[in-house]
């Protein structure tokens, strides 16, 4: 019979209804105000007292024998402060359930200093919570997407077995002449805004050939650096370019000093028996053959990912979605570290990830709001899809990070669970099992590969 009690008792209290007034507060934002009724809170500390009567041990009185009087004497502040949590978190939790609000981050409560029970009466409080955006998700199927048509053809396989006799070859000191397109130089690089060095490498090893230096697009490299030769320095004024990951020279004019402090020709390696003996192969054709098969699984793998871009695109033209007015920290940092996670898989070594991650930190707000608009569609995709990422495909993924890393992937997984980038590596995974499964429904057309300039 007691039991019974108790169960109803129990019941009566998980059924307790707050009252709870919910207004919109901007995009994404929503403005709680709870009350909790005067009787719920003078029954929650009569309830409070009575357990601590049975409990209260009080020298020169038997357990639960001590006076309420003297229980409430010494105990009230502590009880008073014990419900006020509780109902706090009882109320909250029923606003959110009750009104279906997909919480964003922490909520902020106002004057959340002087949230206590009063003296007597209901307590009322109020707080602003950011929530998932409601929108609508586009017909799938009406998703149109262009598939670059790529053939490899012998000269692609010809250029790549040269790229491998160059990755093999041998660094041969020049001392009868400058440096020329082709040859790899030793440099202390500085890069100056005014006579302010903001950026510096020491002993920076590079080809002289058309490329970047310090995130600095150089087209004319081989033609400035012409002739240079050791000791001498050679000075490049460029414009720093709008993205720039250091703002303070994003978009400046720049002095590039390149101290040059040794000069190398690259001597191509032979494809001999030896060098064929040390890649694993019998003779030449076999090579060819690996290379032309590593080459389909590469261009395989981007016009799988241009398709993604394609998908992502139309998606964030064709969904209408208001974002809170503020990102929270914990949605910024979501995002940098779904980054990282992205160029861990790509075996971007740690230094570069830094540089980017900075990138983001530095200003690209634009960027992280398309990105955290995508997350919110793909999700809701995902989830309508039944798209799941199970363990075999998590491992999997984790296994080639490792291996990039010279990790153990126990040791990885381990390290990811955490820093909390597990749980991220698992949301992007799921993302793009998403597009995928846009793209098998998607309207696709083969077209010929856009010509670079």
């Amino acid at each position: 019979m007691a039991d019974s009690a108790v169960a109803e008792t129990q019941q009566e209290e998980a059924e307790f209804i707050y009252p709870i007034a919910v207004e919109e507060a901007g995009p994404g934002t929503k403005k709680v105000t709870v009350e909790i009724p005067a009787e719920r809170i003078e029954s929650s500390i009569a309830k409070q007292f009575k357990e601590l009567r049975t409990q209260a041990q009080l020298p020169g009185f038997r357990p639960g024998k001590v006076p309420a009087k003297l229980i409430e004497k010494r105990f009230t502040k502590d009880v008073r402060e014990q419900v006020t949590r509780t109902l706090l978190q009882e109320s909250y939790q029923q606003a959110v359930e009750k009104n279906s609000l997909q919480v964003l981050g922490e909520p902020a409560f106002e004057n959340e200093k002087d949230l206590a029970l009063p003296e007597s009466g209901p307590m009322k409080y109020t707080f602003s919570v950011e929530v998932q955006p409601e929108f609508t998700v586009p017909d799938l199927g009406s998703i149109e997407i262009k598939k670059p048509k790529i053939e490899i053809k012998d000269e692609h396989v010809d250029q790549a077995l040269q790229n491998l006799r160059e990755q093999q070859g041998t660094l041969l000191p020049v001392e009868d002449r400058g440096a020329q397109e082709g040859d790899v130089i030793t440099a202390d690089v500085h890069v100056k805004l005014g006579e302010e060095v903001i950026l510096h490498q020491h002993d920076m090893q590079l080809k002289v050939k058309p490329g970047s230096v310090m995130a600095i697009k150089l087209d004319d490299l081989p033609k400035q650096l012409d002739g240079a030769k050791v000791d001498e320095t050679r000075t490049i004024t460029v414009n720093a370019g709008e993205k720039h990951p250091t703002e303070k020279i994003r978009g400046q004019e720049v002095a590039i000093e390149f101290k040059i402090k040794d000069l190398r020709q690259l001597e191509l390696a032979e494809i001999d028996a030896q060098f064929l003996e040390q890649l694993g192969f019998e003779n030449q054709q076999q090579l060819l053959d690996a290379l032309r098969e590593e080459m389909v699984n590469r261009i395989q793998s981007d016009v799988q990912n241009n398709m993604r871009d394609q998908v992502a695109k139309a998606l964030l033209a064709a969904v209408t979605l208001e974002l809170p007015a503020k990102l929270s920290d914990r949605q910024e940092a979501r995002i940098v570290q779904r980054r990282a996670v992205d160029l861990l898989q790509r075996g971007v070594p740690e230094d570069q990830i830094v540089a980017n991650l900075e990138n983001l930190r530095g200003g690209a707000k634009e960027e992280a709001v398309r990105e955290l608009k995508l997350n919110f569609i793909l999700g809701k995709i995902a989830e309508d899809q039944g798209v799941e990422v199970n363990e075999g495909e998590l491992n999997a993924n984790i296994a080639g990070i490792a291996a990039q890393r010279n990790m153990r992937p126990e040791k990885l997984k381990q390290q990811m669970a955490s820093e909390g980038s597990l749980q991220t590596l698992f949301v992007r995974l799921r993302e793009l099992k998403a597009i995928d499964a846009i793209i098998e429904k998607a309207k696709i057309e083969e077209v010929e590969p856009e010509k670079k300039d």
